[in-house]
Formats: structure tokens, C-alpha cells, sequence
């Protein structure tokens, strides 16, 4: 059964090295089985970029696993992400991750110990190499902010730089208010930032209205009275042709 197992996948292109294990660009859709029997006890670091995983559900058999390279596969979401306290690296650049909040919330649950997150180039990070006409730095610069508030404090490096102690205060005061959201085509396609129950009532409330939700009398009623002076000047005015001086 073993020996079977250790057949699933291209042993000439696994290069391992000091617990490290690299076995990249095999087109590979999930984690070989073989792969784990041979490396899996004993393995600290693990980089299986460039395949084309949608599944990592036997990263769960890497029990000394620190960390964990993902980059260049087609992952949809970290559904199939194990519980791994050991972690603390996780690189996931350039997948095909649409959901970015659930993936965030993923690893806050399943890697508590994380120190490197990267998830630059998947559709759902607001990072202008993603999608370069319909975010700016200050769409980047909330999801930022909201990353950090969610991922665990452990937390020290997110994508291309490290997080700093003004970044960790910020995300600490307004981080869950900085969550980035698309507002359906027909409003606007732009990234906006505003707390998630304020565009709930706005755009997704049937029952929403300006009006103040306080009913009176019809008798109970206020008015104020004013007076109003109203000076015209439109001299340009086509109108005014038809308006003599003893008229003005």
C-alpha cells in the first residue's frame, strides 16, 4: 500500500534538504500521498508552488510543518486548510481566491501561531497588481488594516512589508470598520470602506428609509415662518429680451 502510494507522483522533481521539501510545477491537484509518506514526518517546510492545487487537505499528515508555500495554484478558498498550530509562514500569492475575508478568518482559525501572510495576486485582495484599474493604495491600505485586526497578533509580515506598530495600533481601533466590500454593478464598482451593518441597511434593506421613524398627530404639527429675499441677476439670459428697463 505504501509503495502504491509512492507511486502518485514525480519523485526525480522532489528536491528535499534539512526537513525543506520542494516539489513544484507538476501540475499536481492535490498533495500526492506518496508525497507524504516520504517527506511528511519529518518535514518543516514545504513549497508546492506552481501546480495546480484546488485541494490541500493532507497538509494535516505534516504535523512539524513552520512553513508553507501555496503560490501560483488554483485554490478557490482554505476550506480543505487544516488546524496547524505549528505554522508561521504562509505564502498563497497568485491563486484564484475570490473570498478574501473567509480566507483571513480561515487562517486566524486554523494557524494561530502565523507570522508570514502573503495573498498578493488573487482576485479578492484589493492590491492594484490584482486589479489594477478598480483599486488604489488606500483600498490596499484598508484591507491592510483589516487583515491585521483579523489575523492572529502573532502576526509580523503581511505580503510585501512588515506590519508596523502604528499599522497594529490603527487596526486596533478602526480595523473591523475597514473592511473593503463591492457594491453591486449597478451602483458602483468601486472598493469602498464602511462598516458592513451601515451598507447592509442602505443597499440590502427593504425596510430602509430616511424618514424619521417617530409618527405624530396630524394636529401635532410645527412650522417655522421666515421671510426670504431673492435677488435675480441673468443679464446673459435669453429671457431677459423680453423684459423692458421699466420692468427691472
Amino acid at each position: 500500500m505504501a509503495e502504491q502510494g509512492q507511486q502518485d507522483f514525480n519523485r526525480s522533481a522532489l528536491t528535499v534538504r534539512c526537513g525543506r521539501a520542494w516539489y513544484t510545477g507538476q501540475r499536481a491537484e492535490k498533495i500526492p500521498g506518496g508525497l507524504v509518506g516520504v517527506v511528511g514526518n519529518n518535514c518543516t517546510s514545504l513549497d508546492l508552488s506552481y501546480n495546480e492545487l484546488t485541494s490541500i487537505t493532507a497538509v494535516k499528515y505534516f504535523q512539524r510543518l513552520q512553513e508553507l508555500v501555496l503560490d501560483n495554484n488554483k485554490l478557490r478558498d482554505l476550506r480543505t486548510l487544516p488546524r496547524i498550530p505549528t505554522l508561521t509562514t504562509l505564502s498563497l500569492n497568485n491563486n484564484k481566491i475570490t473570498d478574501i475575508y473567509s480566507t483571513l478568518k480561515r487562517i486566524q482559525e486554523c494557524c494561530p501561531n502565523v507570522v508570514y501572510v502573503s495573498l498578493l495576486g488573487n482576485p479578492g485582495c484589493p492590491d492594484q497588481l490584482t486589479n489594477p484599474t478598480s483599486t488604489d493604495d488606500e483600498d490596499y491600505d484598508r484591507y491592510r488594516l483589516y487583515a491585521i485586526y483579523v489575523l492572529p497578533s502573532t502576526l509580523r509580515f503581511l505580503d510585501s512589508r512588515p506590519v508596523t506598530r502604528q499599522e497594529r495600533m490603527d487596526a486596533e481601533i478602526r480595523g473591523k470598520y475597514s473592511r473593503t466590500v463591492k457594491i453591486a454593478p449597478g451602483l458602483s464598482s468601486k472598493f469602498v470602506s464602511k462598516p458592513v451593518d451601515e451598507l447592509d441597511d442602505i443597499f440590502f434593506n427593504v425596510h430602509y428609509t430616511p424618514l424619521p421613524r417617530s409618527f405624530r398627530d396630524p394636529l401635532d404639527h410645527k412650522g417655522a415662518f421666515g421671510k426670504c429675499k431673492y435677488r435675480y441677476s441673468g443679464k446673459n439670459s435669453e429671457g431677459n429680451r423680453f423684459i423692458s428697463n421699466n420692468d427691472l
